[in-house]
């Protein structure tokens, strides 16, 4: 009896070593904990939600046969609003079902991303923690905007470009500009990774390009179809969403929310999508008082030859930089969460630095590494708390006195 007991309590004792040797472990702890936060607030408002207002009733009116109302976005994110309704009828969870699955899906692709860049694994597992918790990405994925679809396709492109899948990659690269036009940036990181990388097969380039372009003119058609009933030529839908796009410029229009692109690394920035529960958009501010110097650190190790901070610093420079040049030349109103698909590249910057700090545990400053490294990530994930929706619930939780 004692000797079947010791197996046994050995067996429990090796599984157990195992799943906490196991690699996934973090990631899948990470995804676990953002799809009950997601759930939990999902309800929360029972109404509509800033540009909610927009998209629901434009979802209701395409199901009721009345077609498109904002003709400046594609319909792919559309199409996936209007499939969480029909699935779970017109409301909360109807709405914002799909925008929880597409950012949690967008946490395991940008892990994978970090893996792909041969990153360490304490530097894949604080840049995948810090992209998990951050306010903004998070706010954007727990609503029904089409922002979270066209980044999540663009994390997939990404991931399969660097896994050499070109064809797949533009094929996502398409699809991210399907749910917002603003995804064919995704193009330039892979370009300039492609141009500066060293890698310089331009078959495998004019494949990715091409395919991306080929899928996006096929398949917007198809979905205009899907939602209006009628046939329009690719350029001409596209024409008619640059037209309406580039309507809302700063001298013509007032938002109070509307911010210059060069703002946002200037001072915090915020929009209140909803004051209860709180929805702010806003970038985490331990991320952004750390986007210049870690886009500095990348450019460093960049010219070293670290091929993770090279394709970092493209992801920041191709996702973030055009929009100064655009904002200069044609006054289009831009808003703070034009940052979201930039945020993934600063999380690597911030993943490789810190992990690189924790290499000072083999010297007589690791005491030093390790607290620093530590209260950082606290402070992180109390600042996403306290900026997040999950505020809510975790008040509701406490005893009241």
């Amino acid at each position: 009896m004692v000797t079947q007991g010791t197996e046994r309590l050995q067996t429990v004792s090796s599984t157990l070593s195992r799943i906490v040797k196991w690699q996934y472990l973090g990631l899948c702890f990470l995804v676990l904990v953002n799809l009950g936060l997601h759930f939990s607030i999902i309800a929360q408002p029972n109404g509509l939600v800033f540009d909610e207002n927009h998209y629901i009733v434009e979802a209701r009116g395409i199901m009721a046969g009345w077609g498109p109302f904002y003709t400046e976005h594609p319909p792919l994110a559309k199409l996936f609003i209007i499939s969480g309704i029909r699935l779970f009828g017109d409301g909360p969870l109807g709405w914002r079902f799909f925008s929880v699955l597409f950012g949690v899906a967008g946490i395991v692709l940008f892990y994978f991303i970090c893996r792909s860049l041969k990153m360490s694994y304490a530097a894949q597992l604080i840049a995948t923690s810090l992209f998990s918790l951050e306010n903004l990405s998070f706010t954007q994925a727990s609503i029904a905007m089409l922002d979270v679809y066209s980044v999540t396709f663009m994390l997939a492109a990404f991931l399969l470009y660097l896994r050499r899948k070109h064809f797949s990659s533009g094929f996502c690269l398409g699809l991210s500009a399907l749910a917002k036009l603003t995804g064919a940036l995704a193009f330039l990181p892979i370009f300039l990774h492609w141009l500066f990388g060293g890698a310089r097969r331009v078959r495998f380039l004019l494949i990715l390009a091409l395919s991306a372009l080929a899928f996006f003119l096929l398949i917007m058609p198809l979905l205009h179809f899907a939602i209006s009933h009628t046939l329009s030529s690719p350029f001409e839908l596209i024409r008619e969403a640059l037209n309406r796009g580039s309507a809302f410029t700063f001298n013509t229009s007032y938002n109070e929310f509307a911010s210059r692109p060069w703002e946002w690394l200037l001072g915090p920035q915020a929009i209140f999508y909803s004051y209860n529960p709180q929805y702010v958009a806003m970038v985490t501010p331990t991320i952004w008082v750390f986007i210049i110097p870690s886009v500095l650190y990348m450019l460093v190790r960049a010219i070293r030859g670290s091929s993770a901070s090279l394709f970092g610093l493209s992801w920041f420079a191709a996702t973030y930089l055009p929009w100064i040049p655009i904002s200069l030349i044609t006054d289009r109103m831009t808003y703070i969460y034009y940052f979201y698909p930039t945020i993934g590249a600063i999380c690597i910057g911030l993943g490789l630095g810190l992990a690189q700090l924790l290499e000072l545990w083999k010297t007589q400053a690791r005491r030093l590494a390790i607290g620093v490294t530590a209260s950082y990530l606290v402070l992180h994930v109390i600042l996403f708390v306290v900026l997040s929706p999950v505020f809510l619930p975790l008040v509701r939780w406490l005893p009241m006195s």
